[in-house]
């Protein structure tokens, strides 16, 4: 890509915790300071069909935030049917994801855009093949990452061990938010303290729980990259 510091990466704790929220909440942000922004699905697995079509909710949600339109193939280059892994989904399709093949469609897409959020699957780990994860693709992008961490019981060895993973793949947490989803999780202040002294990131934003969560009304410092 043409600049570390024209992309981000936003991975999250695990599935299920807000990523495309987050995601589409950073991608209006970054329209107050870039012209062409756009918002990248490298792997979208679980797929709907609506009027005779497979469409992915998340990649829909990013499209809509994004300041441009862009050919769907690089915007989400893979998208798999089943609600699955990655790697798995795919092979039930008879495919096959490689990390060279996210690589390519994510370099064209930087020459159309200004600024791009780039939204991983699940967590960081996350197998593509039988031998390269989401975590490989992160690393060859080397753009900085956020993490979304989802505020439920179990979050802190979540977050803890996600970010060690990505710091000792050499890439820089510049950041991480907060994102209750749970509206009862018990001690919730005193999770988010916790993660607020040992994560090492500064904290760009603590999203309340909401059944109807919307990336408008959802308040993000940028991350310093």
């Amino acid at each position: 890509m043409a600049s570390e510091k024209a992309c981000i990466f936003v991975t999250g704790t695990d599935t299920g915790v807000g990523k495309t929220l987050i995601s589409s909440a950073l991608l209006l942000t970054y329209r107050r300071h870039y012209r062409r922004v756009v918002g990248m699905k490298p792997v979208a697995a679980g797929l709907e069909q609506r009027n005779g079509q497979w469409v992915s909710d998340d990649v829909l949600a990013l499209a809509s935030a994004s300041s441009i339109a862009v050919p769907a193939q690089l915007a989400n280059p893979v998208a798999l049917i089943h609600p699955l892994s990655p790697h798995i989904a795919a092979d039930l399709e008879r495919r096959t994801v490689t990390v060279a093949q996210l690589l390519e469609a994510q370099r064209e897409l930087a020459t159309l855009c200004d600024f791009m959020v780039v939204e991983g699957s699940g967590g960081w780990r996350v197998p593509v093949n039988p031998t390269q994860t989401l975590a490989d693709f992160a690393v060859a992008l080397g753009a900085p990452v956020l993490l979304v961490v989802g505020m439920r019981l179990g979050c802190l060895n979540h977050a803890l061990l996600t970010a060690e993973a990505i710091r000792r793949d050499g890439l820089k947490l510049v950041g991480w938010v907060a994102n209750v989803v749970t509206p009862d999780m018990p001690a919730l202040a005193e999770n988010i303290d916790t993660l607020r002294h040992r994560l090492g990131a500064p904290l760009l934003g603590v999203v309340p729980w909401s059944d109807t969560p919307a990336p408008q009304n959802i308040h993000l410092e940028l991350p310093t990259i």
